[in-house]
């Protein structure tokens, strides 16, 4: 039960659904308390999910209960550097490295750890720096109505984030008036416009009033001595590039806009045209590119949507884009590089660019091209080797070696039949009955259960599949099989005896026939058997079962009730109950 509920979660977190993997991943841990893995597959999930404090949990777990395993670390380093702590990240990746040197994760790992302990800003001597510490900045600038609307400019949102960086930045951006507003917010100093709005002065040290003038001429030799005269048309022209570099963002808006529009419509040149003037325009946006990937890719241009996606990641790579906008370049590449393989014949860079979309975001439809990519990579590696004559001939050699009993070199010859051609049921049940001989019930059954997917109206199947229930133990479902093959074949003698040698040995386990060491073979398999411990977990089941020992009267009524008969007669065919 623990590993179905571990299938489960690896499922849902190949499926990008993180937060069912997490559900998954605590029910295993509730029944199989003390599996490392599970501890760290949860981790996995939260760490995807963002909670990097309960996947620092579950990796500490992980690493309590197994010392020795590396990966054990390398979910520790990645709960650190989640949580912003890179240097306990490094000890636990030099821990890992000290128990498998050459593992590639955590020496990836490290290197990210390494890289954020060195991009952390030295403490600064700027006299500022606490004005732009922590959210409370925006919390301020957001707060006060003249500042409030900077807000919505992205090149300003761009400088205080540099400052926020590093405040010595703020060097940099003085000349900037809404870099000084805010500084006068930040710092509850009231700042005005001097001279027309073109400088700032604090109105503490120069009032505007005649009785200012004093000031202002002891503050004249200071002015003199200084390296050169203030400029005061600086700022104006700054101010000046600022709105142009607006209205250009604003133009390469509508123009992305309008190629949008047109891509709906399919006029794909002329989108091809506004997303291209778009990037004339502002050159740090790549969905534009990403944009016109996309119009080139459904016009069969795949090289120039290559292209595009190329400059699309370099570009945000640059510029530190979101990475989904990255994934997204990756996984439109990924496409085009799948589409142009159906005639190269050769996937193995698209599913690359596949898997390095899902390292940047993991995204459900990048992991479905992926599959996609995989699977028509396998079926054409199926389509080089298919040839049904060689097929029919490897199954004829196959079939002499089965009737010499010599069943491992007819598995040989099945097998390379199959190769030739995957889509004939007759090799399949012919396999199936060689490794039935052999005793390898699982792999028979596998193979039996592919014939019926093939042809489910082929007797041989269900007689395959039921003759390996059958030597399982598992009577219930042979007789289920048995049944449905005698849908399709209603006078099939193999399929009518199948279901009389089920019946029988069912019988001999209700009348208390079985010897003690049958007995406990079956018991020991049914209670390994889901839906048996699901029957003997039922608390009316439970008082069933006591009323037939100890009720007979209760037990009368309970035989009414089919639902608990069916149940009965599954606990009878385990062994676990017997009707004396």
């Amino acid at each position: 039960m623990a590993e179905e509920a571990k299938a489960k979660g690896n499922a849902a977190f190949s499926a990008g659904d993180y937060s069912a993997a997490v559900r998954h991943f605590t029910d295993a841990i509730a029944l199989a308390p003390t599996n490392h893995v599970l501890y760290s597959n949860r981790s996995a999930a939260h760490a995807s999910l963002h909670n990097y404090a309960d996947a620092l949990t579950d990796a500490k777990k992980t690493v309590e209960i197994k010392p020795d395993w590396p990966k054990g670390y390398s979910r520790l380093g990645a709960a650190h550097l989640g949580l912003q702590n890179p240097a306990e990240a490094i000890s636990a990746y030099k821990k890992g490295l000290e128990i498998d040197p050459n593992n590639e994760a955590l020496k990836s790992g490290l290197a990210d750890a390494q890289a954020a302990v060195r991009s952390r800003s030295p403490p600064s001597d700027n006299p500022f720096a606490s004005a732009f510490s922590g959210p409370e900045m925006w919390a301020k600038l957001t707060a006060d109505p003249s500042t409030r609307s900077f807000l919505q400019q992205p090149d300003f949102i761009k400088m205080m984030q540099e400052i926020q960086k590093n405040p010595n930045n703020l060097n940099l951006y003085l000349k900037d008036q809404r870099v000084m507003q805010a500084l006068g917010v930040l710092l509850n100093v009231k700042l005005r416009g001097a001279n027309g709005g073109d400088e700032m002065e604090v109105e503490q040290e120069f009032p505007n009033s005649s009785s200012s003038e004093p000031a202002r001429e002891e503050k004249k030799p200071a002015q003199q001595a200084a390296p050169e005269p203030e400029p005061e048309p600086e700022p104006m022209e700054s101010t000046e590039e600022d709105r142009e570099a607006k209205e250009r963002k604003k133009k390469a808006l509508r123009e992305k806009e309008a190629g949008n529009a047109a891509y709906k419509k399919k006029d794909f040149d002329t989108a091809i045209d506004h997303y291209t003037k778009a990037l004339e325009l502002d050159d740090e946006d790549i969905s534009y590119l990403t944009n016109r990937a996309a119009v080139y890719l459904e016009m069969g241009k795949y090289e120039e949507c290559i292209k595009d996606c190329d400059k699309a990641v370099e570009r945000g790579r640059e510029l530190r884009a979101d990475f989904k906008m990255v994934a997204r370049a990756l996984t439109r590449k990924g496409t085009a590089l799948a589409k142009m393989a159906k005639c190269s014949k050769d996937y193995d860079l698209a599913i690359e660019t596949f898997q390095k979309a899902l390292t940047e975001h993991r995204n459900p439809d990048t992991l479905k091209r992926l599959n996609e990519a995989e699977k028509a990579k396998k079926e054409l590696e199926q389509q080089e080797f298919f040839d049904p004559k060689i097929a029919d001939e490897e199954r004829e050699k196959g079939n002499e070696y089965f009737k010499q009993q010599k069943y491992p070199e007819a598995v040989k010859h099945y097998t390379e039949s199959l190769r030739r051609n995957p889509k004939d049921p007759r090799t399949y049940s012919n396999r199936a009955a060689c490794y039935t001989k052999l005793g390898a019930l699982p792999e028979g059954l596998k193979d039996a259960e592919k014939c019926i997917e093939l042809d489910p109206t082929f007797s041989k199947g269900y007689t395959r599949k039921g003759a390996v229930q059958f030597f399982m133990k598992e009577y219930d479902k042979a007789i289920e099989t048995y049944q449905e093959g005698l849908k399709h074949d209603p006078q099939n003698q193999e399929l009518i005896d199948g279901v009389r040698r089920c019946v029988e040995q069912i019988n001999k386990a209700g009348r208390g026939e079985l010897s003690a060491d049958e007995l406990k073979e079956r018991q020991t398999k049914g209670m390994q058997d889901p839906e048996i411990q699901n029957i003997l977990s039922d608390p009316v089941m439970r008082q069933v079962l006591v009323d037939f020992q100890e009720n007979p009267k209760s037990a009368q009524d309970h035989m009414k009730n089919p639902m608990v008969m069916t149940k009965i007669q599954k606990l009878i065919n385990a062994g676990i109950v017997q009707i004396r």
